[in-house]
């Protein structure tokens, strides 16, 4: 069998999730090569705004699927725009990592322990709104570049802490990374967060191949914060945060959409009853009871501000 070529993105994250799916497929005996690509959010590290963020980590080796130049693209899942295109396929969701988000400082501080006005790193504006709404005093600042960069900042004095998911910090192993994580209480994740998306182009023979790695709780939940981003016209930027999980027969959402200097915080928690066969009908239920909700109050002009 012609081994399946998996695309991917050069940085040290990227490539661990594409081998770790790789290894998924080789243990069912399925072959397997990387096709490694550098993506324009790899290599430009202005600040992500709103003429340049939809995609900018994923249309490289979205377009190797497109061109022929791969069969399989592996990506985070919170980085794949919710706008689906018709030739290609979501065609797995591996079981999700940790969803949790980490302050990372040189003396593991947490965020009481910062001072006043200290300066803190994260490129996403959902951190930063739900940080500010935490400590407004603080000064968030946007931070570009894979994990290695970013921590290489830190250490120059750069910032006093910066924020990563836990879930990188766990595939890339650096267990001994001084930080503190945040409960979903105070840093609810973004839509998406800790999951990897595996795409094919739409029929061809390796959906079936990759579909073994599919795990419908995960997709469930992940299909929840979704579709609730793409009714909220978020898109990766406005500061929108989202956790679906299920608990027995229940598949319960909470979603958070916030004005940027976090001053304003709407809230939602819903909750469905569910069972497998009807799983991702109900996950799509209960995005649009979330998405009302927080639309009827005034989410709509929060997240316009953002752009």
């Amino acid at each position: 069998m012609t081994p399946l070529r998996i695309a991917t993105r050069k940085s040290p994250l990227a490539l661990w999730q594409a081998e770790y799916v790789a290894k998924c497929l080789q243990q069912a005996e399925i072959a397997t090569v990387l096709v490694p690509m550098v993506s324009s959010g790899d290599t430009d590290m202005r600040p992500i705004d709103g003429t340049r963020q939809v995609g900018i980590f994923t249309k490289r080796i979205q377009q190797a699927l497109l061109d022929d130049e791969a069969d399989i693209a592996v990506h985070s899942l919170k980085d794949l725009p919710t706008e689906q295109n018709p030739t290609l396929t979501l065609a797995a969701v591996p079981e999700r990592e940790t969803v949790l988000d980490s302050l990372v400082s040189k003396t593991c501080l947490r965020l009481d322990d910062l001072s006043e006005q200290a300066c803190i790193g994260t490129g996403s504006k959902r951190r930063a709104a739900q940080l500010l709404n935490l400590r407004p005093d603080l000064r968030v600042m946007p931070i570009r570049g894979n994990v290695q960069t970013r921590l290489g900042k830190l250490e120059d004095g750069e910032f006093d802490a910066i924020m990563l998911a836990e879930a990188g910090i766990l595939r890339l192993e650096m267990n001994d990374l001084p930080r503190t994580q945040f409960t979903t209480e105070e840093m609810l994740p973004a839509p998406g967060q800790g999951a990897l998306g595996i795409e094919v182009r739409s029929g061809d023979p390796a959906c079936d191949a990759v579909k073994i790695l599919d795990h419908l709780p995960t997709r469930a939940a992940v299909n929840a914060e979704r579709k609730l981003l793409a009714l909220l016209h978020g898109g990766c930027l406005a500061p929108i945060a989202a956790l679906a999980k299920l608990t027995e027969n229940t598949l319960q959402l909470k979603a958070t959409v916030l004005s940027q200097d976090g001053s304003v915080r709407l809230d939602e928690t819903h909750s469905l009853p569910t069972d497998s066969p009807s799983m991702l009908d109900t996950a799509e239920q209960l995005a649009e009871l979330a998405a009302t909700a927080l639309l009827a109050r005034g989410a709509a002009d929060l997240i316009s501000a953002a752009r």
